[in-house]
C-alpha cells in the first residue's frame, strides 16, 4: 500500500506558482467559495495535476484560468511517480462523487459551502 499525499496550504490561484516548489508533485485546484453539484455529492475540488515542476504547471493554470476565484495547493513532499499519483488521486475523487473533478460549468449552480 502506498503512503497517502500529503498537501500543504492552500494559496490563491493568482499567486499560487510564487509558493509552488519547482520539483515534481501533484497539485490541486477548488472554489475558494461554494462547492459543485457531482453525481455522488458536493465538492469545492475543480481539478488536479502533475508535473515535472509544480511552479510551472501552476503558473501555466494561472494564466490560462485567468482570475479564476479558485484555491491551489501542492504535495508536501516530492513524488517519484506525479502521474501515477494524478491517475489515483483522480479514481479516488471519482471513486467518491460519481466523476473527475472539473470546473464549474456555465448552467452549474455552485452552492455555498
Amino acid at each position: 500500500m502506498r503512503a497517502p499525499l500529503r498537501f500543504d496550504r492552500w494559496h490563491p490561484l493568482a499567486v499560487a506558482a510564487d509558493n509552488m516548489p519547482d520539483r515534481p508533485g501533484v497539485f490541486q485546484l477548488r472554489l475558494a467559495e461554494g462547492l459543485v453539484d457531482y453525481p455522488r455529492g458536493r465538492s469545492a475540488m475543480v481539478g488536479y495535476g502533475s508535473a515535472a515542476s509544480l511552479r510551472r504547471a501552476v503558473a501555466a493554470v494561472a494564466a490560462a484560468r485567468d482570475g479564476a476565484p479558485w484555491l491551489c495547493r501542492c504535495t508536501r513532499d516530492p513524488v517519484d511517480d506525479p502521474p501515477d499519483a494524478l491517475a489515483r488521486l483522480v479514481a479516488d475523487f471519482r471513486d467518491r462523487f460519481g466523476e473527475a473533478p472539473r470546473p464549474p460549468r456555465e448552467n452549474d449552480d455552485v452552492a455555498a459551502g
